[in-house]
């Protein structure tokens, strides 16, 4: 819809309802027409109420009965009545007070996922809260010291696979750098009809207990017709070996879930309208339990200028993988026909979609999935000494590397991009060869610098890693020997793509951060597990067997280590404080709430420890962080 403008010429309903604020006409219309509820029915905004300083929202969490698709289930917990919950929309500089009912018959909790607040606010039971029993209003209160895309969600049991989730927006104090004339959340999740319990019990059942995509001999054969008959044998024996095949991307698959945007499933298609040259910009929030999704627009490029809500320098691609609890911001034009938003999940076993169009209505065509995908040798400790791999040759190989138990510490190697310098950019990657600033105008990046900055090495490429007691518990069924950074690396399936997949490399912030500090100390972490017993871990100790918290002492500046020493992608989530990626941008780096951990990756972030208390941090994959992938880190 456009409507005639004072001035005989025609104006959106954004700049229609802008100029209404503006001329005083119309208040807090912010409510009444939400840009989230434009995509149809089942997108709520949860009513704001302004009482001085303060802006007030009532949420209510219940079990409501509700049609998943075709299917009707009564397991459902909502928030006011729906899944997603609904949006929360805070403003930069005001207070927030939310006023929490529990009318379910167990305690519950909320948690705002990249929020800054006090820790009594952080809605983590046993950590610093108590929790929220049945029939009590809990009023959470906070200053609002950020603005960009977050969300919320349980952190009780495993209420977040049952609904309990939703998006939150903090609108920001001053103009944003970029332009856009619509504006839609899109929550991707994954929805089981199954108790989460059982689906808990199902996997501590059997290794691999929702995969269906095994490989079969005639996949054996074909390693032997591209391998070789010796490859191919050490490679199955490998895997074997360790109880696992790399099939297993996902630990709960699309044989269990149905993949939801919005709360729809892929034939519910929901659809966010526009009008004929505008910008849209959506914001992606994965809010699912345990499966991380490839995004992309068929037909059209995608321009990324936030991640984890905070601004960043322009980046055009064609496709993002968005690991569980991140968000990224993107601004597309789409043009006068349909266009599908195609989500997939990382192991190609299901999706879900919705379709930006002028009309409700319109549907535009479904693509195909990509096809499955299995993990390399490369990820099982194959530097590019060893193994060749685009002709496959293995004859470099160390046969003897590999031990299920994993304590010889030649487990994996981690490098399943070697072809990359990891230690330094080449001029290409400082101008980032994959950013086109020139795809928008400068009248809609307003105040975005767009100069080329200069990057430098990524302070721990080339680090060496010593396994031993402290770092290398009974949990550990694998260690990573090599383990490297692999920032530019998309991930796996995306090896031999010829189009454009943003990458953690092409992150910058736009102007740098205050503390620019150098780190005092550093404190390096573990990643671990043991898929046939699916224990999850930090340094091999689930959260039940570790002594204490990890300490940061307050208002030092410190660098964070993770080593990832399993086969799995693991989303790592710190509470409290940012986490600035050290991606080589010097001050530019991205800062992030939750940073995703490849299979023998080894990643780095500063970190400033100004929020006084105790925080959870923890692997944001429900399953794995209920497993034990959990710990508390303790600011004094």
């Amino acid at each position: 819809m456009t409507i005639e403008s004072f001035g005989g010429g025609r104006m959106s309903r954004r700049q229609f309802l802008q100029t209404l604020v503006a001329l005083g006409l119309v208040q807090g219309v912010d409510s009444l027409i939400p840009a989230y509820a434009w995509g149809g029915p089942g997108n709520l905004e949860a009513p704001r109420r302004t009482v001085g300083e303060a802006d007030v929202f009532d949420l209510t969490i219940d079990r409501t009965p509700l049609h998943i698709g075709e299917r009707r289930s009564t397991q459902p917990i909502t928030i006011n009545g729906s899944i997603p919950a609904p949006l929360i929309r805070l403003r930069e500089g005001r207070d927030a007070v939310l006023r929490v009912t529990n009318r379910l018959d167990e305690s519950t909790s909320i948690h705002w996922h990249g929020i800054l607040l006090p820790p009594e606010m952080d809605g983590v039971p046993g950590v610093s809260f108590a929790g929220i029993a049945p029939g009590e209003t809990f009023e959470y209160r906070y200053p609002v010291r950020q603005s960009g895309t977050y969300w919320y969600h349980s952190h009780s049991g495993l209420q977040e696979q049952l609904g309990h989730y939703g998006p939150l927006i903090a609108e920001p104090a001053e103009a944003e750098p970029y332009a856009y004339d619509r504006d839609y959340a899109l929550v991707l999740s994954d929805w089981t009809f199954d108790d989460p319990a059982d689906v808990m019990r199902n996997l501590k059942v059997a290794e691999g207990y929702y995969n269906y995509n095994q490989r079969t001999v005639a996949d054996f054969f074909a390693d032997i017709e591209e391998m070789g008959w010796n490859a191919a044998w050490e490679k199955a024996g490998m895997w074997g070996r360790m109880r696992m095949t790399p099939r297993d991307l996902l630990d709960v698959t699309g044989s269990e879930y149905t993949y939801l945007m919005n709360g729809r499933p892929p034939g519910g298609n929901w659809t966010g309208l526009f009008e004929p040259g505008e910008r849209v910009r959506l914001r992606v929030i994965n809010a699912s339990a345990m499966t991380y999704f490839d995004v992309r627009i068929p037909g059209l490029s995608m321009t990324v200028v936030a991640a984890d809500g905070q601004n960043v320098r322009p980046v055009e691609t064609d496709e993002f993988r968005i690991g569980v609890a991140e968000t990224y911001d993107v601004i597309v034009e789409p043009t006068e026909r349909a266009h599908t938003i195609f989500a997939q999940s990382m192991d190609r076993s299901g999706y879900t979609r919705g379709t930006l169009a002028v009309r409700e209505g319109l549907e535009a065509e479904v693509p195909a999935m990509y096809p499955r995908t299995e993990r390399g040798m490369a990820s099982m400790g194959m530097d590019h000494g060893q193994m060749d791999m685009d002709h496959g040759s293995m004859d470099g190989m160390d046969h003897d590397s590999m031990d299920a138990s994993g304590h010889d510490g030649d487990a994996m190697s981690g490098s399943s991009m070697d072809e990359m310098d990891h230690g330094a950019m080449d001029e290409e990657s400082m101008e980032h060869g994959s950013m086109d600033h020139g795809s928008m105008d400068q009248g809609s990046m307003t105040g975005m610098d767009a100069a080329p900055v200069e990057r430098g090495e990524i302070p721990i490429a080339g680090r060496s890693v010593t396994h031993g007691a402290d770092n290398h518990g009974p949990g550990a069924a694998m260690v990573a020997s090599r383990p490297r950074p692999r920032l530019d690396d998309p991930g796996v399936g995306f090896e031999h793509v010829e189009h454009r997949v943003l990458t953690y490399g092409e992150l910058m912030s736009i102007d740098g951060w205050p503390d620019q500090r150098p780190a005092a100390r550093e404190i390096e972490l573990h990643l671990t597990g043991n898929m046939e017993r699916y224990m999850w871990s930090f340094d091999g100790r689930k959260f039940s067997e570790v002594d204490g918290p990890v300490r940061f002492n307050h208002g030092e500046r410190l660098r964070l280590i993770l080593v990832n020493d399993t086969m799995m992608d693991h989303p790592i989530h710190l509470h409290g404080m940012w986490m600035e990626l050290e991606t080589g941008a010097g001050r530019y780096r991205p800062r992030k709430h939750t940073i995703s951990v490849k299979p023998g990756e080894m990643v780095s972030a500063l970190i400033t420890a100004d929020a006084a208390g105790d925080w959870a941090f923890h692997c944001h994959l429900m399953y794995h962080m209920k497993a034990g992938m959990f710990r508390v880190v303790s600011v004094a």
